[in-house]
């Protein structure tokens, strides 16, 4: 079982920049397929970014492609998503997920964490 908890969400204004943390506890961890996504009020749930289990191949949304960093520490069981030059189109739950087979599956979530962003 993998139990996932986001954590650094909030409020800021355009052009600001935010990190969130994912812990996970569980076996396997490096050995997991990572992304984070995000669901605005209204809208489906999108995939923002995804991060292999070494962290050697990444993935980004156009949306959020230059602007947003995933990396991952294998050391400490976390994955991170570095979000820079936020808009207003960027508010949203942010939700990371665990794929442990690496099949883009993604098995685990974790609660979410709220950014909103201000123009």
């Amino acid at each position: 079982q993998v139990q996932l908890v986001e954590s650094g969400g909030g409020s800021v204004q355009a052009g600001d920049s935010l990190r969130l943390s994912c812990a996970a506890s569980g076996r396997f961890f490096s050995r997991s397929t990572m992304g984070w996504f995000r669901q605005a009020p209204g809208k489906e749930r999108e995939l923002v970014a995804t991060i292999s289990g070494s962290g050697g191949s990444t993935y980004y949304a156009a949306s959020v492609k230059g602007r947003f960093t995933i990396s991952r520490d294998n050391a400490k069981n976390t994955v991170y998503l570095q979000m820079s030059s936020l808009k207003p189109e960027d508010t949203a739950v942010y939700y990371c997920a665990s794929s442990p087979d690496g099949s883009g599956r993604y098995d685990y979530w974790g609660q979410g964490t709220q950014v909103n962003v201000s123009s």
